[in-house]
Formats: C-alpha cells, structure tokens, sequence
C-alpha cells in the first residue's frame, strides 16, 4: 500500500500536524533503541484529547499494544493499535523536562551549540502547541512508543533495555480527525548515560474499511463502547 506521506523524525526532533481520520499511520525505529512521545487531540475541538486513565482501566492493562485503543476524555475511539511488532509500548513514564535533560546528560542550549543541543520532550511539546493555538495549560500525558516499561511489585517502574531493535513498527489507524504532536526524546526513565534519541519515520497510509470482524473493535467491550461513541460523533455531525 502506498502512503501519502511520510517524514522523518531526527534525535531530538518533533513534529506536529492534522491527520484525518481512516487514516493509517505507521511509526518505523530506523535504529535500535528508539523512543517517541507522542501527544493526541480531536482537531476539531482540541479541549478533547486522549485520557491515558480512562483508556488504560476500560481495557486493564499498563501497557498498549496491537488491539488496544486509545480513548479521549469524552469517551471516544481515537485511534485503534491495528499492528505492532513489539507488543508493549509504554503509556506510563511521561516526558522529559529541560532540568532533567541538563542533570542526566549534561547542560547544552541553543546559542553554543545550535541544532546540536539535547532538547526535551516538555519543550518540544510546547514549541507545537503554541503553533497549534494551544498553551503549556495543554500538556497532557503522553505515549511512549518502542519503550516498554515494567511495573515491579514494590512499586519501581523499570526500563527495559534492547526492547526495540532497528525496524520495529507499531501502526496506529485514526477514528477522529486528529491533531498529533510527537517528540523523539529519550524516555525518562532510560538509564543510558549518552542522550539515547534515534531517527523515527512516519508515515500516513490509506486505511481499510473497519468490519464487524475488527481486531481492535472487539478486543474488549470498552472498546466497542469507544467505536460506539465516535461513530455516533460522525453520524450527528454529518447528518
């Protein structure tokens, strides 16, 4: 299938833009070790966006994966994880902030070092927002794809090293149009001492017809809910 777009994201890179939905978008780690945050809003009124609570207590996980779906504030299937070559991705462990960038790999800034400096996920994120006529009031929690994280039984939450090899995709199939904000920052929680960032390619593909028969549809009944709910959005709207 041919896509109709396709970007890639360099160490430290962010990107932003509008995706209509029964779209495909694939994420590609174009070496070992990636990591990309990635943030969710309905393009059509941004106050709705992805709720990380809701989407992981209706379908009882901690990680996301092929079938999964992830859920706004108001209840909706925004995108559906159609494929996934590595089966866990983690929604949990946030972004990285300029403070913890500085202590953990040392302290770097624009005016010395130009493109070269070691950005954070916090300010990339807001760099997008305002081009999108939101605010740092809109920070949100975000997924982290191509990182798994594992919750031990004292509580610690743990990086898994060598999780994600060069090549390893994870394919998202949009419900609403959407606007996404990425960041290709290290994961907070990555313990490398060297900033860790490799290059991510995205691409947008035509989707399929969703069936009866649907993977992620009838992963859980939540997310029939989920479908229900965005399909009844559509129906009001283009009545």
């Amino acid at each position: 299938m041919a896509n109709i777009w396709s970007k890639d994201i360099g160490p430290g890179g962010k990107w932003s833009g509008t995706i209509g939905k029964g779209k495909l978008i694939r994420l590609t780690a174009l070496e070992a070790g990636a990591n990309v945050s990635f943030q969710l809003y309905h393009a059509k009124d941004l106050t709705e966006r992805y709720n990380m609570p809701d989407t992981l207590k209706a379908q009882y996980t901690a990680h996301l994966t092929r079938g999964n779906v992830l859920m706004s504030d108001n209840g909706r299937a925004m995108v559906s994880i159609v494929e996934d070559s590595l089966g866990w991705h983690d929604p949990l462990s946030g972004y990285t902030s300029r403070a913890k960038t500085d202590a953990k790999y040392g302290v770097t800034n624009y005016q010395e070092l130009r493109n070269e400096w070691l950005r954070s996920g916090q300010e990339n994120f807001a760099v997008e927002l305002v081009r999108n006529g939101l605010s740092m009031r809109d920070m949100m929690p975000v997924v982290n794809f191509f990182s798994k994280i594992v919750v031990e039984n004292n509580g610690d939450m743990k990086f898994v090293q060598g999780h994600c090899p060069a090549g390893a995709t994870v394919t998202l199939r949009t419900e609403l149009d959407l606007l996404v904000v990425l960041s290709n920052t290290p994961n907070p929680l990555d313990p490398s001492e060297s900033y860790p960032s490799v290059p991510v390619r995205i691409e947008v593909l035509p989707a399929p017809p969703l069936h009866e028969d649907d993977y992620c549809l009838n992963y859980r009944s939540e997310n029939r809910r989920a479908f229900e709910n965005t399909w009844e959005y559509h129906t009001l709207l283009n009545a």
